[in-house]
């Protein structure tokens, strides 16, 4: 009589498929609802980064767009998540030192596309962004600077990123 030493590939299978679930949940549960924030927050200096050497290279204005803009060459378009919003909820303060932006408080856009110049100046432009509970955001200069801002809900702060 032979004993059986090892594991089925059905009992593996069962176990496997129960950590699946069991992770998927718990996932849920932590703060990864904020990742295409996070994800916005890495995108969007990227792309600005982008458009002044494309800029710089091309001897040509470059423009970066986000939500769903029209394409062209001198375009560079940032898709924005469906879970993400334009704009900065009323119940979070606007970040230190900044004056009330009057249209991109309330919309989030001051300019829905920014141009940068061979010069690497730019379109000066607030953009707000926000998942319900966390917000973004981006603070461009006209020569270029950017600022990127992060809301934590969970401080209550806003926080240089």
């Amino acid at each position: 009589m032979r004993t059986q030493l090892g594991v089925s590939l059905v009992e593996t299978s069962l176990v496997l498929g129960i950590v699946g679930i069991l992770a998927a949940a718990g996932l849920s549960l932590t703060g990864l609802n904020h990742m295409d924030l996070t994800a916005m927050q890495m995108e969007l200096p990227a792309t600005v980064d982008q458009a002044k050497v494309l800029a710089r290279a091309s001897g040509r204005n470059i423009s970066v767009a986000l939500g769903r803009p029209e394409l062209g060459p001198d375009i560079l378009p940032v898709k924005l998540s469906s879970r993400l919003k334009w704009g900065k909820p009323a119940h979070i303060p606007l970040p230190r030192g900044m004056e009330d932006p009057k249209v991109a408080d309330k919309t989030g856009e001051a300019h829905a596309k920014v141009t940068i110049t061979p010069r690497h100046t730019a379109t000066a432009a607030t953009w707000f962004l926000n998942d319900g509970t966390d917000a973004l955001c981006m603070r461009l200069s006209g020569r270029g600077r950017l600022q990127m801002l992060r809301w934590r809900a969970s401080h209550k702060a806003w926080v240089r990123v």
